[in-house]
């Protein structure tokens, strides 16, 4: 081992010819195997990486972090993210899912670099790994909303007009392979809507949404699906990211939707 700097390092399992990677490789203590009477199927985790490495980023815009210990973490649903611990959830940069991760071999040793379908990368260069292990989370059961927001939701199926004339409700909490969508509704011409609720939107939520249609479009019954994001308060950021992705933002006043009316004085 000597003084190798990359003592730690473990590629991960390549998929294809050229090396890309599908899911990190699972260690043997890690993996869990899911058996039936025709097949076995390993089961996806999460990867967990503490390295000191710098990150570089390659797109529409482009960005470098310095060397740092940092957390990178691997989802099972292949995006990729970097912390810091200078913050509390919200990553330094990260690269949104469908994407590619390729661990670089030889004279790229300890170089990552992750690609999405828009052609943009993240290339983390590693300098030395400290921690590098592999969980599987098994199914999550979702957020359990708390009464506002679920409230929130309750009343707009019931005022689904909230929305728009003409707008006619298809489901409350339509399933999906990752989860419900809080409605799923169409508008006056017939197309199919999407729509996320939080009390407060941001970022986050945005992102949620984004995974629903990419979902919900490949459905030829429902395609195609446009989202909108609705939310008691919306951030400037989550505003901005929905509008670059042509997903519409709709602000809900609650007393509004419980038929409250404000207690301003009124001439009559």
């Amino acid at each position: 081992m000597g003084n190798n700097r990359y003592a730690h390092y473990r590629p991960v399992r390549k998929t294809g010819p050229k090396g890309e990677l599908g899911r990190p490789a699972v260690p043997s203590r890690h993996r869990r195997i899911a058996s039936g009477r025709a097949r076995r199927v390993a089961l996806p985790t999460m990867r967990l990486v503490i390295a000191r490495c710098s990150v570089d980023y390659a797109g529409r815009l482009t960005a470098h972090l310095p060397s740092a210990p940092r957390l990178i973490l691997v989802k099972a649903d292949g995006s990729v993210s970097i912390h810091a611990d200078d913050r509390a959830y919200k990553p330094l940069n990260w690269m949104s899912p469908p994407c590619t991760l390729k661990e670089g071999t030889g004279e790229e040793e300890g170089v990552w670099t992750v690609v999405n379908k828009a052609g943009e990368k993240l290339i983390i260069t590693m300098e030395e790994i400290l921690h590098d292990s592999s969980h599987e989370l098994g199914v999550d059961p979702g957020l359990i909303k708390d009464g506002v927001e679920a409230h929130l939701q309750e009343l707009l199926a019931d005022r689904i007009e909230t929305l728009g004339e003409g707008y006619t409700l298809i489901r409350r909490e339509y399933m999906t392979a990752i989860g419900p969508v809080d409605i799923l509704c169409r508008d006056a011409e017939g197309r199919t809507v999407a729509v996320e609720i939080k009390r407060r939107g941001e970022i986050d939520g945005v992102e949620q949404l984004t995974r629903y249609l990419e979902l919900l479009n490949r459905d030829p019954h429902l395609a195609p699906v446009r989202g909108v994001f609705a939310a008691q308060e919306i951030k400037p950021q989550a505003r901005v990211l929905a509008t670059d992705r042509g997903i519409g933002c709709q602000v809900l006043d609650y007393d509004a939707l419980r038929g409250i009316e404000d207690d301003k004085l009124r001439l009559f």
